[in-house]
């Protein structure tokens, strides 16, 4: 069973605009999904038809087997959410958030207790715990709202952004309890993001999204292969001959090849021409580069 299903999922705010149209998904168990797209795509309002929050206009979708509009309690049960803004309890100090949300999500006093103590402590919240939350810095603030989504040990948890606003150690912290909660606790994770460096890092599938529609899903392989972005053969050589099937970029001369394992032809041959060849190097596509050339040739078909 996948942990996330959308089928011709469709949304609509003013029966004529389409804010999200037909879109069809499918996200694995146990792994980190990147949700990718530009401002206005349709990222937030496909969390709110999965959480519930949301009737589409069309179309289904399911969590953990569950139809947030027919089951939303049990879907919010089974669920941890956490957007780019973070809403808290201003009055109340970060520990009594947590513990409030998590007897909230059905946790009994000494269970939420303990558990908000662990979130605490594994976010570097500790020493701010009983500091009021409208008090909190916007990176604390952030951390605390990851630690409310974590509170009931959810089997799904959607993310908005969970690294906006912190500063580089605690954004690689909390990065590494996503990968942790994917990798040893099977916990599926739905991640929106800007940050497509992060990304790359955190994702084992991807989908982008480009004005409501799903342009392009699957692994980074698949992706690459979508965009048109291959792995290419880069070689520095002194040579003033222009090299022939090689395009000049820098000082690099660049050639696209199937496999890594066309490199070594092409230095046998380069080398049989004579040519100097003092580095060689692979150069291999990022996220960036695919969602850039990508969203960029959705623009010229339009």
């Amino acid at each position: 069973m996948s942990a996330i299903v959308a089928q011709s999922l469709g949304k609509s705010y003013n029966g004529s605009t389409q804010a999200l149209s037909d879109l069809t998904l499918q996200v694995p168990q146990g792994g980190v999904c990147g949700f990718l797209g530009p401002n206005g795509a349709g990222k937030t309002t496909t969390v709110k038809l999965l959480t519930g929050l949301l009737r589409p206009t069309s179309g289904e979708c399911s969590v953990m087997g569950l139809s947030p509009q027919t089951e939303p309690e049990k879907v919010h049960a089974l669920c941890g959410v956490m957007t780019e803004t973070a809403r808290m309890y201003g009055t109340m100090t970060g520990q009594q958030n947590l513990e409030f949300f998590g007897e909230t999500a059905g946790l009994v006093r000494a269970q939420a207790k303990e558990r908000a103590e662990l979130m605490l402590r594994s976010l570097d919240l500790w020493e701010a715990r009983e500091q009021k939350a409208n008090q909190y810095s916007t990176g604390m603030m952030q951390r605390l709202s990851l630690a409310r989504a974590l509170m009931h040990e959810p089997q799904v948890l959607f993310l908005d952004e969970p690294t906006s606003g912190l500063d580089p150690e605690s954004a690689q912290a909390v990065n590494e309890m996503i990968t942790s909660l994917a990798k040893k606790s099977g916990v599926t994770v739905f991640l929106c993001t800007h940050q497509l460096r992060y990304a790359q890092d955190l994702c084992s599938t991807y989908g982008i999204l480009h004005r409501g529609k799903m342009v392009l899903q699957g692994s980074f392989a698949t992706l690459c292969e979508g965009a048109g972005c291959h792995i290419k053969a880069g070689i520095l050589t002194d040579t003033e001959q222009t090299l022939p099937g090689f395009v000049k970029n820098g000082e690099y001369w660049e050639t696209e090849i199937a496999s890594e394992a066309e490199m070594p032809a092409i230095l046998r041959d380069l080398i049989a021409q004579d040519i100097p060849v003092y580095e060689a190097r692979l150069i291999r596509p990022t996220l960036e580069d695919v969602y850039f050339s990508f969203l960029q040739s959705q623009e010229v078909a339009k």
